[in-house]
């Protein structure tokens, strides 16, 4: 019986993968966000009687199994794949505006949704901080997609990556204190408060604690092998490990994993990773963090459809009028105190602060005896759905009118400039072609030469001013050369492999000191 229970649990898993593989396969290819395809096709696959696919439905829409693959499964290798891969550098510079988003704005999001949602929604007061909790966690993979169709600053993207890596682990906290311990600490009055505040500082110290240890650890283990398969090893049980840890000592398991990422993915690349390591290391959990993100945007959909919302538009309305003030607030009221902050930046945080599968994963997680549960999960569901499927199909319109992209004046001027040489030199590549076909005279057709290379001279003269002014455009062509150069020289090494005239061995280390060198390069630019 267990071997037929488990190979159709394998089944299950295979066919939603393929599905979920497919959906992405066909966003990407026509350029769209695939966390919101995803999210839409799922809910037209749970609201579509489709007998092939009820068995998945059934299997996947269990609340059990459903918190497992999200929070147990999926989230410790999501967190630990984006906090891998953020510099230190990049975090040290936006540590502003990034705690102040993260602290400041996701604790003024929880008081304003929990008193609003308790006077207003007529929720008790534990349910009314559940719901504060559950909503003032950002869920920044569907906006970031949308962020690299676009092309925005990658300053903006790291502030929504590192306020989302940071805010979910104190959402978190928040939750289990609302859900578990605050009519315990509202009962015992001042004495309580100070109670609440300590269990609240001790799961986040604690957390802080073990994934620093963990990520020092392993870090400091790299040093002893240059083997990338046995390294990855290394990064899956320090991301689970580091979270699996903290839960056990009841403190908080994401900012376990987001603190040992981040050391492991800096200091332990630093002293102990080569760079066909980190190569690796990155390319493995760019995979993982693909497939753990279509599977979980297509299990939202399918989740979202076993909630019957039609009884309570009313409140639905309200909640999601009541979680957009909140968020408002928080952003505007928090980021007030940096200065070097656009308006049209903060808009796009604020509209960007969508939320997504842990919001849904926590409150499913809350016990049947909850009071008030039913109510959180139909207010959660409809504002993750509104705020995946309305904001993220129009924060992207919402980039491109208020024109934050990479394309500024100078790329604009870099582009014109661009276009005038190509034209110049097709141009006189014309006049040569045009003299022998022709049978032009070459007083003629010297004149024009004249002309041409004068505007070429002139339009060269004004590129390297430009390169000048914005170093990093010339940098852009520096990249491109690298690229071709390090493919043609692969290229030429598997070509001398195929035809036996080096040895495989010989093939090997030559591709492998190529790998070295691109990504010595790589890691020289961004630092």
């Amino acid at each position: 019986m267990e071997e037929v229970n488990l190979h159709h649990i394998f089944e299950t898993g295979f066919f939603l993968v393929l599905i979920a593989a497919g959906i992405t396969a066909i966003a990407k290819k026509v350029k769209q966000p695939y966390p919101i395809a995803l999210v839409i096709v799922g809910a037209l696959i749970g609201l579509f009687n489709i007998p092939l696919l009820e068995p998945l439905k059934m299997f996947i829409t269990e609340g059990e199994i459903f918190n497992f693959v999200i929070i147990t499964l999926f989230l410790p290798a999501l967190l630990g794949e984006a906090a891998l891969k953020l510099p230190f550098s990049h975090l040290k510079e936006n540590k502003k505006p990034i705690l102040a988003l993260a602290f400041g704005g996701t604790l003024l999001s929880f008081l304003i949704i929990g008193f609003t949602a308790h006077f207003f929604l007529g929720l008790s007061l534990p349910a009314a901080f559940v719901f504060g909790a559950l909503m003032s966690a950002t869920d920044p993979v569907s906006v970031l997609s949308i962020f690299k169709s676009v092309g925005v600053k990658k300053r903006l993207s790291v502030v929504i990556e590192g306020e989302s890596l940071f805010n979910d682990g104190l959402a978190v906290v928040l939750f289990k204190i609302s859900a578990f311990s605050l009519i315990s600490y509202l009962d015992a009055g001042w004495s309580g408060l100070g109670m609440g505040l300590w269990d609240f500082i001790r799961v986040i110290s604690l957390g802080l604690i073990v994934g620093g240890a963990l990520g020092y650890g392993f870090s400091v283990l790299t040093k002893y092998f240059d083997d990338y398969p046995l390294e990855i090893i290394f990064s899956i049980l320090l991301f689970y490990g580091s979270f699996l840890i903290a839960e056990s000592l009841h403190a908080s398991g994401v900012i376990a994993v987001v603190v040992a990422a981040l050391i492991f993915g800096n200091f332990g690349s630093k002293i102990g990773m080569s760079p066909t390591t980190k190569l690796n290391i990155n390319n493995f959990w760019d995979v993982a963090a693909l497939l753990a993100n279509s599977i979980v945007f297509l299990m939202i959909g399918l989740e979202i459809t076993r909630i019957d919302m039609t009884e309570k538009w009313g409140m639905i309305v309200l909640a999601i009028f009541v979680v957009l003030v909140a968020r408002s607030a928080a952003v505007y009221t928090s980021m007030s105190f940096i200065r070097d902050f656009s308006v049209r930046w903060k808009h796009i945080l604020n509209w960007g602060g969508l939320k997504g599968s842990l919001s849904i994963a926590l409150v499913l997680s809350l016990p049947r005896s909850f009071d008030g549960r039913e109510d959180l999960l139909i207010l959660a569901f409809s504002v993750v759905l509104f705020s995946l499927v309305v904001q993220g199909l129009t924060i992207k319109p919402l980039i491109s009118f208020l024109g934050i992209n990479k394309k500024e004046e100078e790329y604009g001027e870099y582009e014109l400039l661009l276009s005038q040489l190509h034209r110049y030199e097709s141009a006189l590549k014309e006049i040569n072609d045009a003299k022998g076909k022709f049978y032009l005279t070459k007083t003629v057709t010297d004149e024009y030469v004249s002309k041409y290379q004068q505007k070429m001279e002139i339009t060269i003269a004004e590129l390297d001013e430009l390169y000048r002014r914005k170093p990093e455009l010339k940098e852009k062509q520096y990249e491109t050369l690298r690229k071709v150069i390090f493919y043609a020289e692969h290229e030429a090494v598997d070509k001398l492999s195929k035809e036996e005239i080096i040895s495989s061995e010989t093939a090997e280390t030559e591709r492998r000191k190529l790998t070295e060198t691109i990504v010595e390069l790589s890691h020289d630019k961004e630092g």
